[in-house]
């Protein structure tokens, strides 16, 4: 009898134990195997650059230590890529998309095309969130907020297209601040606008403020080009004196579309997810994974060499940013919709 207590005794021991392990099946499940980070655009981009980095670090944190590769997407702004990783990826654990947050919105606003629910992905986190901010140039006279709010003629503020936050923030900021703004779209990149302010052909524009640290730096500390007004929840290091936004809105309703169309999606703009239904112990894994890799000292060091900005956001901050612009009540979508498409 007391035989059998004691083999009683070990083997709920050894449930317990068991028990309390993280799905052991899934550390054993990733030997051997090749993980793929599908990436929505063509390689040499931003968003190929993270992937690439991070597919170099990212099997040192998993289990099994598994091959990581990067396979690119490219199409429609990245909606190929977010169709496929969930229509067709299988929802195994080896399938990882990586395509612009902005995607989110447009499923909001019934763009075309969409043929995901972004409520359903499997969220891992992201490496980054955007910095939007506006910088005018000297020569155009606007220097402060004050000279812009009391500006007789537009600003002429360069952007690519309906969609691209280059277009979108400033329609945004025109209609709820009341900003006096001539949108001039049409150019490639934030590198033509930034040309086509140098040459006067606009007074500026309005993109993350990591990129034009990185290209317009001299011109920023020489004062050629001033940073306006910044587009996020709290003032970034650098530029602990320029106004936000989102002071300058004259309604609850002003403020919260900022929040969601501006703060919410700047948050989510680089996301990593993996397909609906995945094993739950499988995303688990790859979200501590993906967090661990993002403060290795290893990884560190090879965005810096690589010029990336780090800002880590974890896999539930990202699920809530999502469920919070789904959150949007109709009347306000519907005002969006119209901003932004004019339909």
């Amino acid at each position: 009898m007391r035989h059998f207590f004691l083999k009683c005794f070990v083997i709920c021991s050894a449930i317990s134990l068991f028990a309390s392990l993280p799905a052991p099946y899934s550390y054993a499940f990733y030997g051997g195997k090749t993980v793929r980070i599908i990436v929505g655009f063509s390689a040499g981009g931003g968003f190929d650059t993270y992937s690439r980095a991070l597919a170099r670090h990212l099997p040192n944190h998993i289990p099994g230590s598994p091959t990581i590769i990067v396979q690119n997407m490219p199409g429609a702004g990245s909606l190929t890529s977010a169709n496929h990783v969930y229509k067709v990826a299988k929802p195994d654990g080896l399938t990882i998309g990586h395509f612009i947050g902005g995607l989110f919105l447009s499923q909001i606003l019934d763009g075309p095309g969409i043929e995901f629910d972004a409520g359903k992905f499997e969220y891992l986190g992201a490496p980054v969130k955007d910095t939007p901010v506006c910088v005018l140039t000297k020569a155009s006279g606007i220097t402060n907020m004050e000279k812009w709010m009391a500006a007789s003629t537009p600003v002429k503020l360069g952007a690519s297209a309906p969609g691209n936050s280059t277009y979108d923030h400033p329609k945004i900021l025109k209609d709820i601040l009341g900003l006096p703004i001539q949108i001039v779209g049409g150019y490639k990149g934030t590198a033509d606008i930034r040309l086509a302010a140098e040459g006067g052909e606009v007074g500026g524009g309005c993109w993350t403020w990591d990129s034009i640290k990185a290209t317009s730096g001299r011109a920023i500390e020489s004062g050629e080009m001033v940073v306006v007004l910044q587009m996020t929840p709290q003032p970034l290091a650098d530029l602990p004196k320029v106004p936000l936004a989102i002071n300058y809105a004259k309604t609850q309703d002003g403020r919260r579309l900022i929040q969601a169309a501006i703060h919410d999606v700047s948050d989510v703009m680089r996301p990593y997810v993996m397909p609906p239904v995945t094993p739950r112990d499988r995303v688990q894994l790859l979200q501590k994974a993906f967090q661990d890799t993002l403060k290795d000292p290893a990884f560190v060091a090879d965005a810096k060499k690589s010029k990336l900005t780090l800002d880590p956001v974890s896999g539930e901050e990202l699920k809530n940013r999502v469920a919070s612009l789904f959150g949007l009540s109709p009347s306000l979508r519907a005002k969006l919709k119209d901003l932004l498409t004019g339909k």
